[in-house]
C-alpha cells in the first residue's frame, strides 16, 4: 500500500488517513475479542475504560507481556508500513468511548517512538489537534470512520496535542479529510453524526523494554 496517496497535505506534517483499512469482518473479530476478556483486564477511568497489551509503558522500561494472536495479526499488518524505524510494534492500547466520552488534549510523549497508528472500530469520532500552549488554538479536525487507520508522526506527534471532545454527536463539515480537496472519507460533509460506542486500537513502539517477561 502506498502511504503517500493517503497523506493529508493541508495540515502540519505528518498525518495519513486510510478509510476501510480493516474489513467489517476484521472489525467484528476485534470487537468480539475486546469484549470477551475477563473484567479485571479493563482499567476504568473517569471518562473511558481501557486495556493494555504488550505491557504498561514506564520510564524505567516496559515489562513485556504476551500478546494474543488476534492482536498480533493487526500488529503485523501495521508493521508492513515500517513506521517505527528498525523497531516493530510492541504495545497496543485499547480504549472504549461511550457516547459523550472523550479524552483531554495530550501528547503521547517520549516513552514511544514518535509515531502513532490508530484503528477505529464501532463508531466514528472526530480527532482534534491544537497548539501545545495555554491558548490551545485549534489546528484542525480529523474525521475517523469505523474500520479506518490514522497515522500521526513528525511535528504532528511532537509539537501538537490531540484530543476528542466529550459530546454525543459531531458536525463534521470542518474535518480536513472530507473537504473538496481531500475526499478519502465516505461521509457527506453536511451530515451531523450521532456517536455510538467506539473502540480504538492505538498501536505503538515502546523504546525501553526490560528483559524480564511475564510468561
Amino acid at each position: 500500500m502506498d502511504l503517500d496517496r493517503y497523506k493529508i497535505n493541508s495540515v502540519p506534517p505528518t498525518v495519513y488517513y486510510i478509510p476501510s483499512f480493516i474489513t467489517s469482518e476484521e472489525e467484528s473479530l476485534i470487537l468480539k475479542n475486546v469484549y470477551s476478556v475477563p473484567k479485571p483486564k479493563w482499567t476504568c477511568l473517569s471518562n473511558r475504560r481501557l486495556q493494555d497489551y504488550g505491557g504498561v509503558p514506564h520510564e524505567k522500561g516496559m515489562i513485556p507481556e504476551k500478546i494474543p494472536s488476534w492482536l498480533e495479526l493487526i500488529m503485523n499488518k501495521i508493521d508492513q508500513f515500517h513506521l517505527f524505524g528498525d523497531k516493530k510494534v510492541n504495545q497496543v492500547l485499547v480504549n472504549e468511548y461511550l457516547p459523550g466520552q472523550g479524552i483531554m488534549p495530550h501528547s503521547d510523549g517520549p516513552l514511544f517512538y514518535p509515531t502513532i497508528a490508530t484503528i477505529t472500530c464501532g463508531s466514528h469520532t472526530v480527532l482534534e489537534f491544537s497548539k501545545n500552549d495555554e491558548k490551545r488554538e485549534k489546528i484542525c479536525d480529523l474525521m475517523l470512520e469505523s474500520c479506518s487507520l490514522v497515522i500521526i508522526k513528525d511535528d504532528m506527534y511532537s509539537k501538537y496535542l490531540h484530543s476528542i471532545s466529550e459530546r454525543v454527536e459531531d458536525k463534521i463539515s470542518d474535518c480536513v479529510n472530507i473537504d473538496n480537496n481531500y475526499n478519502n472519507c465516505r461521509i457527506d460533509t453536511s451530515d451531523v453524526l450521532k456517536r455510538s460506542t467506539r473502540v480504538s486500537l492505538t498501536i505503538r513502539s515502546v523504546h525501553k523494554v526490560l528483559k524480564i517477561k511475564l510468561w
